[in-house]
């Protein structure tokens, strides 16, 4: 019987000659997922054996990835803010850098949750993720809530999205994690008539922000995934700047929303919030690596 050595070995080789940035972290991942064990344990066990079935497995998912397939379509699976959701080719595969939106959508909900507790406020708080995708920021932000013991009645999480197939997957990840009693899900082309009697409290949004002369020279596994969920238009900025159009309308007075942005956008997306919604504060937060991440909106208190 081969070992896992001899089979991570192979890999990585394969890999590191097709030019892979990972072809360890890449392989090893494969090599796992194919065994059905964590990533350390074929790292630790080197001279444990692969059954055969195992090791076919493992070989098949190897060719789709030296063809060029995201690891996470390969496995069906990706570790997003502490949870794992299910991916495939229905919706974009969920970045580190959103994470970022979700940890500031979650800090915001709880800010107002203590405030409203404090005045009595009986309604529930009103959140929508807009482009959800496979549900990444809605069902990450109600997992969240939950492990904080938030009742669900106290916040009201919708998430929307133009494609049908990626709010199947949705559904699919928020029954998974057993949040469907917490997140409610509408097609529309963003902010829809909320079923929840919007406006929102709260927007959240990663929509498409890639430069559409920049769709050709995206990395390999990119060409995998929905064009529809990456393609910004000529700067980038489109699809967000018809959501910011669409503020007014869907925000509460005191509402925000938190728009995940390209690390090159920040001074953009400034001019464009300060052109399209006049009067309104917006500031840019980055992510841990120093890079604008996420635009936050509020109407400006006088």
């Amino acid at each position: 019987m081969t070992t896992t050595r001899a089979l991570l070995d192979e890999g990585v080789d394969r890999l590191r000659a097709l030019g892979f940035e990972t072809p360890r972290l890449d392989t090893e991942l494969l090599l796992a997922h194919a065994i059905g064990v964590e990533r350390m344990a074929v790292v630790a066990h080197g001279d444990a054996p692969v059954g055969v079935d195992a090791e076919a497995t493992f070989r098949a998912s190897l060719d789709r990835r030296a063809a060029g397939e995201p690891v996470a379509y390969v496995r069906g699976i990706k570790e997003f803010h502490g949870i794992a959701l299910a991916v495939d080719k229905r919706a974009l595969i969920p970045r580190p850098e959103t994470e970022h939106v979700v940890d500031l959508v979650l800090a915001e909900v709880m800010n107002r949750l203590t405030a409203r507790a404090a005045t009595g406020a009986v309604e529930p708080l009103r959140v929508v993720d807009v482009g959800t995708g496979s549900g990444a920021i809605a069902i990450a932000l109600a997992v969240a809530l939950r492990t904080r013991r938030v009742p669900a009645d106290e916040v009201a999480i919708e998430a929307v999205d133009v494609s049908v197939d990626a709010l199947d997957l949705a559904r699919e990840n928020a029954v998974g994690h057993a949040v469907g009693d917490r997140v409610t899900f509408a097609t529309a082309d963003l902010l829809p008539p909320s079923p929840i009697a919007g406006p929102w409290d709260i927007v959240a949004a990663n929509l498409p922000y890639v430069r559409s002369d920049a769709m050709a020279s995206l990395p390999t596994p990119t060409t995998f995934e929905p064009a529809v969920a990456l393609d910004g238009g000529p700067e980038g900025l489109a699809v967000l700047g018809r959501l910011l159009d669409a503020l007014p309308a869907g925000l509460t007075a005191d509402g925000a929303a938190f728009l995940e942005i390209g690390a090159d956008q920040g001074d953009a997306i400034l001019a464009l919030a300060e052109e399209r919604l006049p009067g309104w504060a917006c500031r840019v937060e980055t992510d841990l690596a120093g890079l604008p991440r996420t635009a936050v909106l509020r109407r400006s208190v006088a």
